[in-house]
């Protein structure tokens, strides 16, 4: 009898353990919830336990799962839709210099952009430099032209300046030259040219033809912030990116991104806590020749298995593979200025060497092509080595694919591969069609034909340094088809409609690295979601690329809120340096 007792009593006890954890610690009421759930597409109100969804449903069915300690928010009928996953950015090296970068994405007129340059030439202090890093094109300027040297001359004055027009060309005022010494016998780079005028002298344009090293090797000569600034402008980016409603990122390394060490700032912030978006990171190999033996260093030095804790964040953080860069040979610029690059006979040779390495360590891998030539190329050592050491359903995938052909989609499929996009397109779509012809953009990339295939695709920007880094102009342009400049590039019928395209920039991402608990605001998913400013769904077109977040929530944190949400939002932080130009303009230029 007293043994049955006790089975009672435990049977209580977990009993209420049970109605005890039903309750809320948040609940938003009052909303046009989004859920992308199949079986629930749209309620009114959101129960969130920790850092899970609870539950979904009306105001009354939630409201029940309050208790004294729960937070109630007011949607105040606003649209909501999951966190926005931008499956390939640059967040860990973008965020070391957000604090620096005059950001011209989004103005509408070059006259505005070059009197911001002028203002920010006024405040930078001797030892710092001017600098406009991506994320705009001439055709979003009323006057459709790009500035001339003497305008930036004229604006900058003896103040060091540099800005990045996509990966095609940058220029250097005569503050600039001065500063890196670049004078008439400084001689060219492989594939760049320091331009030179009639007495040959340089002017300040430097042209990648078409290797975009002339660009970035500039760009990292460039004096850096201290590491104090570094961590105020790695919070500012992702806050930056939280106020776009963006809560995770797949960060695809890039150029001059050395791990470990330029990995210092994200590793700093992730033991304090202060990540406020999810953010798997690849290992991108950065020189020639060294490869395989940085592979075969990194694998053996990270631990690939994260899907345990960390012990400080429950945001994730952790290096989910190789790439997007595996080999300097698979290069294939994407400068559509010039033709496209014919890659080396040796790539295959090496490409094979670090894939054979990787997949027997088990390590997800991306490849960055742009054409479809390279992707033949690189699906040829992919098939060899899965034929050696099968890739078994190992996540893998290819980054922009902008003119693949469909047998070269039927082989991804058949391998079991993703394709990550971005709208790069949105920046050099006109630049595309200047080169290869009308008909060729019309679906660049086909990305319709890449979901009828069952192919995973993950929707995202690419920013900063060519594409801007806003997600809604990403999302724009899949379902417009049109340019930031509002060029119709990519036919009407090739492009998405809204909910599918919010579908590729939510859990399509996450299908690309076989993570099936987050993307979705459902029962037992991940909370990361957005009330936005504006309905993403009924919005006119144009205004799709203005939408902004008024609350984000990470992994069942409130990370982001405007003024509405000042109360329960995250203070805001001061911006550091003083001259810093985000202080004064902030990131995205919302016109």
């Amino acid at each position: 009898m007293k043994s049955l007792n006790r089975i009672v009593l435990s049977l209580l006890m977990i009993s209420g353990s049970v109605i005890k954890a039903q309750k809320a610690d948040i609940i938003v009421t009052n909303g046009k919830i989004t859920t992308l759930d199949g079986r629930n597409p749209e309620v009114q109100a959101v129960a969130i336990s920790g850092n899970k969804i609870l539950q979904t449903g009306t105001n009354a069915q939630i409201l029940k799962l309050k208790s004294t300690n729960t937070k109630l928010i007011d949607a105040k009928g606003k649209r909501i839709i999951p966190g926005l996953f931008d499956s390939h950015l640059h967040v860990i090296r973008g965020g070391r210099f957000y604090n620096t970068e005059l950001r011209w994405d989004g103005v509408t007129s070059l006259k505005k952009a070059l009197q911001m340059l002028k203002e920010q030439a006024a405040r930078t202090p001797k030892g710092q430099w001017v600098r406009v890093v991506g994320g705009w094109n001439e055709y979003q300027f009323e006057e459709k032209r790009l500035p001339t040297l003497q305008e930036i001359n004229e604006a900058t004055g003896d103040v060091p300046t540099f800005i990045l027009y996509l990966y095609a060309k940058a220029w250097l005022n005569k503050a600039g030259l001065k500063e890196l010494k670049i004078t008439a016998d400084t001689a060219n780079p492989i594939q760049g040219l320091i331009e030179k005028d009639t007495n040959g002298d340089p002017t300040g344009l430097l042209v990648a033809e078409p290797n975009a090293f002339i660009l970035y090797s500039t760009l990292a000569k460039l004096p850096e912030l201290s590491h104090e600034e570094k961590i105020n402008s790695t919070l500012q980016y992702m806050t930056e990116l939280n106020h776009l409603g963006v809560t995770a990122v797949m960060d695809a390394g890039g150029g001059f991104q050395n791990f470990p060490d330029d990995y210092g700032i994200t590793d700093e912030l992730n033991k304090q806590g202060k990540i406020t978006v999810r953010l798997p990171y690849y290992l991108f190999a950065q020189k020639k020749g060294t490869e395989l033996a940085d592979y075969t260093k990194w694998t053996g030095m990270v631990d690939i298995d994260h899907h345990t804790s960390n012990g400080h964040n429950e945001v994730d953080y952790y290096v989910n593979g190789g790439g997007e860069n595996l080999v300097a040979d698979a290069a294939d610029f994407e400068n559509f200025l010039f033709p496209r690059p014919e890659l080396p006979v040796t790539m295959e040779k090496n490409m094979k060497e670090v894939l054979s390495l990787l997949v027997k360590k088990r390590w997800p891998f991306r490849i960055h092509a742009t054409y479809n030539e390279s992707i033949s190329r690189d699906l040829d050592v992919i098939e060899a080595v899965n034929k050696e050491t099968p890739l078994n359903g190992l996540p893998w995938l290819f980054d922009h694919a902008e003119t693949i052909s469909e047998e070269n989609m039927q082989r991804i499929k058949a391998l079991g591969g993703g394709i990550a996009i971005q709208h790069r397109m949105a920046y050099q779509g006109e630049s595309f069609i200047h080169r290869y012809g009308k008909k060729t953009a019309l679906a660049a990339p086909p990305v319709k034909r890449m979901l009828e295939l069952g192919i995973p695709v993950g929707l995202g920007t690419d920013g900063t340094r060519v594409a801007s880094y806003n997600p809604w102009v990403a999302l724009y342009w899949i379902t417009s088809g049109k340019t930031v400049g509002g060029a119709q590039v990519m036919a009407k019928e090739n492009t998405l409609d809204r909910k599918k395209a919010l579908e590729l920039f939510t859990y399509g991402g996450y299908s690309l690295i076989k993570n099936t608990d987050k993307g979705k605001i459902q029962k037992g998913f991940f909370a990361d979601l957005v009330i936005l400013d504006q309905d993403y769904f009924s919005v006119e077109e144009s205004e799709i690329k203005n939408i902004t977040a008024k609350l984000t929530i990470v992994d069942g944190k409130i990370v982001y809120g405007d003024t509405d949400y000042k109360a329960i939002a995250p203070k805001v932080l001061e911006v550091i340096p003083e001259w810093s130009p985000v202080k004064y303009f902030g990131g995205y230029q919302k016109n």
